[in-house]
């Protein structure tokens, strides 16, 4: 059981630091975005400050949910990240919540049934 929550913490924080690094580097292609979601993220990108710090809070809690001493705060640092993604999947973009709900559950699990790591805190 450890090697596969050790797996799926590993594959959860590596989506969250690519996510960040694409952020700062723009090296993966942008769909194009057409109606209510293209207003949306011209409204995001008015913030110029707003897609770096989404991008640092990312790396962040990304490399935190890998280790294992740091795992609950990066399930907290992430929280409010994945609580938007599967928000704006579920309104704009129903097909994306297949990867955004698995996520944010694997955050659940590292926030609360972190029994050994709750204790110390």
């Amino acid at each position: 059981m450890k090697i596969v929550q050790f797996i799926l913490f590993l594959l959860c924080g590596l989506m969250f630091l690519n996510a960040g690094l694409d952020k700062f580097l723009h090296y993966m292609p942008m769909p194009k975005m057409e109606g209510e979601m293209a207003k949306v993220f011209d409204a995001f990108m008015t913030l110029k400050w707003l897609m770096p710090f989404v991008g640092f809070f990312e790396i962040v809690g990304g490399l935190c949910i890998i280790i294992t001493k740091t795992r609950v705060v990066g399930g907290l640092v992430l929280f409010p990240i994945l609580l938007g993604i599967v928000v704006h999947n579920a309104v704009f973009m129903p097909s994306g919540l297949t990867i955004a709900i698995p996520l944010f559950l694997i955050d659940i699990w590292a926030i609360f049934f972190q029994k050994k790591i709750l204790a110390i805190l």
